[in-house]
Formats: C-alpha cells, structure tokens, sequence
C-alpha cells in the first residue's frame, strides 16, 4: 500500500537509471540503492508488503526521496558505491575491509619518483594497486629498481633549480641508482620513456616492454655499442624470468577480470583476478555484511563495482559465476562452462573460500565468546527458539543387526563439545532392535535423573532421525512434564531435514548455514560416541562368549590374546611356546590345555 505523502513524488520520479536515497525524519540518509528504472524500483518499496523484517522496517522510517539520475546502469553501479562509502547508511551492505593496504605510486612530478605508499593523495600522481599482498608490492619494486636507475630525493628538479646549479650528484649516482637529472646527466625525455615502461610493467603488460627493449638492444649492437646492448639484454632476461614466475592460465586469454562470490548468513566474500597476458598480476577479497538479507546478485555487483573502481580496470570483458543482472555496452559478463576461463573461475572461487575460512578462524581466536554468541543467534532465530541455546544435548542409537543396543548422549555447552558431561546408555527395558522403544527410555532416563540431581536442563535437545525418532523421544518429555519447556528438534540424515514436534513439514536450513553445521556436528558426535561404546560391547560380549569360559582367564587377559593372535580360531591354533610369548606361562599353559583337551582327537 502506497504511503499517502510519497504518492506525488513517486508519480513524477523518471523511468531512467539512476541512484535513490532514502532519509529518516532526522535527515539522515539510512538506505541508497540503484536502478534501471527509478520510478518502477522506488515505488515497488511501498506497493507491497516485504516478508523481510527489515525491509519492513526500513520503509517504516523513510521520511523523504531524492535520486539522482545518471546516463547508464554501470554509472548508477558506480554512483551507488561512492555514496555508500561516503555516508555509510544504516540498511546498507557494509564494505568489511578495514586494512590499509599498500599502493604502488609514480609521483605527479618532473622526473616523477616511484614509491610505495599507503596514503593516496589526489594531486595528479598515478597510484596501482592496491597490493593485498605487501610481498609482491616489494617484488614488482625491487624488479623495477634492478632495471632502471630511478631517482628517490624528494627535490625539487624545475628547469629553472637546475640550471642554477641547486643541486649536486649524490651516493645514489655514485653507485649506479640514479643517473643524476638534478644535474642535467639524464635528459626528461629519456627519464619519462622509462617511466612508461614501468607503468606497463606494473599493469602486466611485460610483453609490450619487451618487444621495445629488443629492437633497442639489436640498434646498439648494430652501432657496436656493446656495453648498451649488453644493458639492454640483462633488462630483458630479468623480466623474462619474472613473467616466467607468474600465474599463467593460459597465453590465449589477454585482458580479462575474474570475479567469484561465496556468502553465508551474514557475509558475501567477493574474489578478484586481474589477468593479463594469461598470466594473474593481481588477486584481493572484499568481504561485505549484508543488511536486508541481499542476493549473491546483489553482492556480486557491489563487488565489481567497488573491484574495478579500486584497482581501476578497463577490461572489457568479466569472467562471472552468473550472469549480474548488469547492463553495459562497454563491458562483455562470461560465464564460462569448460575450458581455461573456467578454470579460472573455479580458482577465483577457492580463493573466495579459502579467506572466508580465514576470516571465521580469525574471529574465532580473536574473541572466541562472540564467535560462539553469533552462532548461537543464528541458531535460536532459524529454530525459532525463545531462548539462546547455551546448553544442547543429542541422542543417537546404535545397534547392528540387533545385538548389544546402546544409546549415546553428546552434550555442547557455549557451541562446544563438553565431554565431561557425554553419557552412554546400555538398553535395559527393550527386546530386540526397536530405535523408537529406546530413545524413548534413553531421553526418559537421561532428563529424569538431572531432575532428581536438581542439574540444569538443556535449552535444545537434538534427536538423530526424523519424525518417528523424535516423537518417541517426545513421548519421555511429556511423561516428565517437560515438553514445551525444551525446544527438541530432529535431523533426518538423507536430506538433512530437520523435524518439529506436530509439524509435517520439515525445515530445510541452507548447506552453508552455521546452524546446520553446528547441528550436523552434534549429530556426528553423537553418532561416533555412540558406535565407539558399541564397539566395546561387542568386543567384550565376543571375548566374554569365546574366552571367558576357560577358567582364571579374565577379560584382560583375553584381550592380550586377541590383540596378539586377532581371533579365537588362531588362539586355538598357537603353540604353547607362542602363547608364553603374549601371557604368563601358567596362563599360557591353562589355554593350551582347554583347548587341546577339547579338541577333536585324530586316529
């Protein structure tokens, strides 16, 4: 429904791209966004009712609208960034990238110095970069100082300083890494080719400088002028070798942008590759925080724009996982099936991956109590729990074929195993592999004795099955007064479907989800205590049914055997000197005689 004071304006906005901003009562912007069509995007705020809360709320404080109408979508892209970072608005997704990082600049100067910098300044100078990686910055540095003698004093080198004589050579001149312009010993003209050389070096661009350098280096040969030559070829084989050490993808793919997009709950972590000359020059990952639940779409173009902003790429063509719904004559999406562009896509993606397995590992060891608050959040608003479950407890059955049934109790305090407090449970009241019977006895007896020992209950409990393992479990809360007083959920394993007493339909929690993982974990747990408590009934019921006959042979004792000889039939057949070697030789001789006295005799 359409909010009466916004009707007008709404009827007079264009039908043209361009960027919105949304403003509270205070005048303070809270949302930006753009559009293909101003008049269709902005309207459909107030059209219809948001089933995302905070959309919701969102609308609810909108007190004005002003846009801004831009020539293409790319542009409204572009402008929609900018704005974004400059007053950072309250509903917006949230660029998470608070590091400084380094840029490589060619200062806007005559002679123009080439240095790092983490300050950009804008006075005219050429900045590349950024550099997430302060190594290779250094490495691309130390590879233009080893081919070109390159001023580093900060003087002033006007036509008028040097011809007074303002200045003298230096060490740097002395020693071969400047060729003294402050003095008039290199000509501008000379100084500034080089400088375009590093400019392509920097950009990728090794190719474009080599097939400069090598017409030079055979014109000085041809002048015998060897020792230039000679120069010249050292120039090239330095940077021969450092194209050699790049990422090469493939020679056949020249000047493209690869962008990637993993995202979760909360977060979306855009990957960058720049490649050029099949060869990878630069790689970063921007993490953003979503706001009002936003698509990987979304996200992907917030990424590109900001990508290619930064680091300032004129590719015309954008390797893709999908299709952004973008439009720009200027620029060709991708989105490649097979071949080299999809491998460089699958690459970009594990990149994506692997930072945002860093930046949870980061969170985790940085402040390990709000990593775990932040899942438990997540948990209790996906479950739709009142409370945050801090303490949640799993059961899991486990027999084979019927024999030795147990149960097993896995308990997670604060997201984390506490397994001092994991319990196992021998079925006592149930004949024969009936599951639903002895999680039924299991969850009765397991939350009648923390009622007598007056412990703390679970805010969650957790069953391994789906809705027949959870109503029988259902049955013991019930038996006890507590059900409606634990939220009890079950997880089906094929489809990871997750069950709520009385209700058919199961939940089914995204597979990225911390939630799921969380749940999936306690399941594991549970499952691996279980059949490891399963495997210790069994092996004692087979020593106990095969061993435990002989008289003054323990279980121990027993054990040893098996350990040594792995099954009764080999224990039958070992000497009386091989069985000396594993127990005592009264023992040894006990089992000896047992055996061969019962054994058939041969005529």
């Amino acid at each position: 429904m359409f909010q009466n004071m916004f009707i007008e304006k709404l009827k007079n906005l264009p039908k043209k791209p361009g960027v919105y901003q949304y403003f509270n009562s205070d005048g303070v912007i809270i949302y930006v966004g753009k559009a293909k069509n101003l008049k269709n995007r902005v309207a459909s705020y107030f059209n219809k009712q948001h089933e995302n809360g905070k959309t919701a709320i969102l609308v609810r404080q909108i007190a004005d609208i002003k846009t801004i109408v831009v020539g293409s979508e790319i542009e409204a892209l572009l402008l929609e960034n900018n704005l974004i970072k400059k007053y950072q608005p309250k509903y917006n997704i949230m660029l998470k990238d608070d590091k400084t990082y380094p840029w490589i600049c060619i200062k806007n100067e005559r002679f123009p110095r080439v240095f790092s910098t983490r300050n950009v300044v804008k006075d005219g100078s050429t900045y590349f970069g950024p550099y997430a990686s302060v190594r290779m910055m250094n490495t691309i540095l130390e590879l233009i100082r080893s081919l070109y003698p390159l001023r580093n004093c900060n003087y002033n080198l006007s036509q008028e300083n040097i011809a007074n004589d303002k200045f003298k050579v230096c060490l740097e001149y002395h020693i071969g890494n400047c060729k003294a312009p402050c003095v008039n010993k290199q000509e501008e003209e000379e100084y500034n080719q080089t400088i375009e050389e590093i400019k392509a070096i920097i950009k990728g661009n090794i190719n474009s400088v080599t097939k400069f350098l090598k017409p030079l280096m055979k014109s000085y040969s041809q002048k015998l002028e060897f020792e230039k030559a000679q120069l010249i070829k050292d120039k090239i084989q330095i940077l021969e070798h450092y194209q050699s050490k790049s990422v090469v993808v493939s020679p056949t793919i020249h000047d493209v942008d690869v962008f990637s997009i993993v995202s979760d709950d909360n977060y979306g972590f855009v990957n960058y590759l720049k490649v050029i000359n099949g060869a990878i020059i630069q790689g970063h990952t921007i993490e953003l925080k979503k706001k009002l639940d936003e698509t990987d779409d979304e996200l992907l173009q917030i990424g590109i724009a900001e990508l290619r902003l930064r680091f300032d790429s004129q590719s015309k063509e954008v390797i893709v996982p999908f299709k952004p719904d973008l439009e720009d004559d200027n620029i060709k999406f991708t989105v490649p099936q097979r071949g080299d562009k999809k491998q460089l896509l699958e690459l970009s993606e594990r990149n994506a991956k692997y930072y945002r397995l860093e930046r949870k590992k980061q969170q985790a060891n940085v402040n390990p109590t709000k990593h775990a608050d932040r899942i438990l959040e997540k948990l209790q608003k996906d479950l739709r729990m009142k409370e945050k479950p801090i303490h949640i407890e799993c059961f899991d059955n486990s027999n084979i074929q019927g024999t030795n049934p147990v149960a097993a109790c896995v308990v997670f305090k604060d997201a984390k195993p506490s397994k001092k407090d994991y319990r196992h449970f021998n079925i006592k009241t149930v004949e024969g592999p009936d599951d639903f019977a002895s999680m039924t006895e299991v969850v009765y007896r397991r939350y009648k004795r923390l009622m007598e020992d007056k412990q703390s209950l679970p805010q969650l409990i957790v069953i391994d099955g789906g809705k027949g393992q959870l109503n029988a479990a259902l049955k013991s809360l019930e038996e006890l007064g507590l059900r409606g007083e634990i939220t009890i959920i079950g997880i089906a394993k094929r489809l990871e479907e997750i069950y709520f007493p009385n209700d058919s339909v199961p939940l089914y929690l995204n597979k990225t989800s911390e939630s799921l993982k969380l749940i999936q974990y306690l399941r594991d747990e549970a499952h691996r205590f279980g059949i490891t408590h399963h495997r210790n009934k069994r092996s004692k019921a087979a020593i106990k049914s095969e061993l435990a006959e002989i008289e003054s042979i323990g279980y121990k004792t027993a054990q040893q055997l098996l350990w040594k000889f792995k099954s009764v039939a080999n224990i039958k057949k070992a000497s009386l000197q091989e069985l000396e070697q594993v127990i005592s030789n009264k023992r040894a001789k006990v089992v000896f005689d047992y055996f061969n006295a019962n054994s058939p005799k041969l005529n």
